[in-house]
Formats: structure tokens, sequence, C-alpha cells
């Protein structure tokens, strides 16, 4: 591409244009520039920063305590939340009334419209502790009457609220992996690293370890290193035991990347430059050669969390990562295993929807941060 050609493809991502903009603009400006017309990649974005605060405060934002069950509304009917009622303008829901079915033998629900259960903002509710660290009773939302109980998304086998499930088990979906992802950055970029500059016997010998690892079913890996995670071990330390198993699975095509990049910048003239000073190895690689591609790898992580949060849900859906009492949305689509649940309560399906949302919008950011990564590209 000519120089007058690259002066005006930059011209149309600067606001306001001006070749005077483009010539004085920083690398992370231009990124910024051209990152801002990728459409998808903002909504992406907008989804996530919501997902994230869901995470930061699920405990408030959840109606109730997501543990709370009452089996008379076992497999529940989601409740539709009406804005006007008996008592004028106002949020509330009919009230639902179980029997069982003769033939069947299963509660079967209809609505109530004699009954009308109030809906508030800021109610005192069940108390939780935010952050497991500070106690409350104040809730978002719920009913006004801390005895009544509306299944705005329903409930579960167990007559468990599945919103309150819902949010709270965002925090563990959404978390992990953003944890399996910087502890595979950490394992990918000094690995790969050091295979790349170093190249000879030592690159050979890591090449065949990430060759072997890639080549290993994903099914029976997790199940082997799962195996190895005691049943009896609290959720808390389950979590972390499930990050390092899909970290330890998930660093080596990181670590191909970053092999690729140091094979070709390791012959550049600013790393000849390091060398002539004195600087170290180490001090070569983490403050020279990682910041010259640091916008690849921030894309390239952006990409594979989706891997992780899909790794999660797979294990904890096969009963092999995350295990109740610990909420995650793998655990709740464990109900989904029953087809026959999924035909009488088809909303057991919901957070496979939350699921789909994130690894979207995670995918759409990952586009556009790759787009941006090169604003010199067309």
């Amino acid at each position: 591409m000519t120089d007058g050609v690259l002066v005006n493809e930059l011209e149309e991502i600067a606001p306001g244009g001006g070749q005077d903009k483009v010539y004085v603009a920083t690398q992370w400006q231009l990124m910024w520039w051209k990152f801002r017309r990728h459409k998808m990649a903002i909504v992406g974005g907008f989804i996530l920063i919501g997902l994230y605060l869901i995470t930061i405060f699920c405990e408030f934002l959840a109606p109730y305590d997501p543990h709370r069950y009452d089996v008379k509304f076992a497999y529940a009917q989601p409740q539709r939340v009406h804005f006007y009622g008996q008592n004028g303008l106002g949020l509330y829901a009919y009230g639902l009334v179980g029997h069982r079915d003769p033939e069947s033998l299963r509660m079967v629900f209809e609505v109530d419209r004699s009954v009308e259960v109030p809906l508030r903002f800021l109610v005192q509710g069940d108390p939780y502790k935010l952050w497991g660290l500070i106690p409350g009773t104040l809730h978002l939302f719920g009913a006004a009457s801390n005895d009544q109980v509306v299944f705005v998304l329903g409930a579960d086998r167990l007559g468990r609220d599945l919103l309150s499930r819902l949010l709270v088990g965002t925090r563990v979906s959404m978390t992990i992996g953003l944890v399996g992802v910087l502890m595979s950055m950490v394992f990918g970029i000094l690995i790969g690293g050091s295979s790349g500059y170093f190249s000879g016997v030592y690159d050979t010998v890591v090449q065949r370890i990430i060759e072997f690892i890639r080549s290993i079913p994903s099914i029976p890996l997790w199940m082997a290193l799962s195996a190895a995670v005691p049943k009896d071990w609290p959720p808390v330390r389950v979590y972390f035991s499930i990050t390092i198993i899909l970290s330890f699975i998930s660093w080596t095509g990181l670590a191909r990347v970053v092999r690729g990049k140091f094979l070709s910048l390791r012959e550049e003239d600013f790393v000849m430059s390091a060398r002539l000073v004195g600087s170290s190895e180490f001090r070569i690689i983490v403050r020279h050669m990682v910041p010259s591609f640091l916008s690849h790898i921030i894309a390239s992580l952006t990409l594979s969390i989706p891997g992780m949060i899909l790794s999660e849900t797979s294990l904890s859906f096969l009963g092999l990562g995350i295990r109740p009492p610990a909420i995650s949305w793998g655990v709740l689509l464990q109900d989904a295993q029953n087809l026959r649940s999924v035909a009488l309560a088809p909303w057991l399906l919901i957070p496979g929807i939350a699921v789909v949302l994130a690894v979207l919008a995670y995918n759409f950011l990952g586009d556009g941060l790759r787009d941006a990564a090169d604003p010199y590209s067309r």
C-alpha cells in the first residue's frame, strides 16, 4: 500500500479526518479510532460490561437466595410481569396454583388471576453476603412480602428461583475465563517466548511437548485431570482447580503464536541494540519483544476467553467441573440433561442462552480488537 493510500485509509478512521491528526496520533489512538468503527465489537463490549456488572453485584441483583427452595413449586413456570393491576399502575404478577395431574402424576401450575403479587424495587429480602464479606438484605427488586415468591424465569426441580441462580452463576462462569486466560497468558508467553528466542534443542523439546498436549482429545484429558480433584473439596478450591486444569490445556495455542513472533523479532535491530547495551535475556523478552506485539496478544486472549467459558460449562455439565452447592451456568444446565425435564420445563435451557450470549459478545469484541490491532491494514 502506498503512503498516499495509507494516509487516506487512516483519515477515514480519524475523528473529523485530517492528515494532522493522523501524523501526530499514537498507536493506541489509531487502534481506538479503528475499533470504534466496528459496531458489533462495541455491542459486544457493552454486553460484557453488563455481564461483569452482574458478576460484581449478583447477590444484590438476585431477588432471592439462590439456595432457597420450596418443593411445592418444583418446575413452576415463568410468571409474566404486568404493569397495571387492580390497585392501579405498578408492577405485579399473578399467583400460581398447583395441582397434581391424575394421569401423569406431575404438578401442573395454573395462573390464579384473583391473586396479585406486587413487585417492588429496593426491597428487603433474604440475607446475603456481598462478595462473601459484606452482609446485607437489600435486593434490587422482588415481591413486596418476603413470604411470597415470583418466578420471573421459572423454577427448577427443587423449586429454586432460576433467575437468582442464573445471576449468581454468572460470577463463576465469567470470572473463570479471565483467571484461566491470565494463567494461560503467563505460560504461553514465558514458554513460547523462550522457545522462539533461544531456539535449538530447547525449542525442539518444547514443541514436541506442545504437540503431545494438543494431540490428546479434550474430553478424556478433562476427565483424567478432573478425576484428580477430590470430591470432598470445598467449592472455592474446586473452582481454582478447574481454572488450573483449563489453563494447563489452553496455553499451547498462545505459545505457538508467541514463538512464531519471537522467531521473526529476535533478528530485529532493536533486539540487537538491547543486547549490545548489556540487557539480560529476560529483560529483552519482557521489556522489548513482548510489548512490540502486545496488541496482538490482547486480541488473541480476548478470542480465547469464550473457549474457557465453554470448557467450564462442558466440565460442569458432565459433572466433572464445578459441583453443587456452587453455582455456575454449567451446573444449572445439569438439570437439562434429562430430556423429559426439558420437555416439561424448557426454561431450564435459559442458562445455555446466557452462554451463547457471552461467547458471541467475546467473539465480536475479539474480532474488533484483532482488526484494531493492525490499524494500517484495510
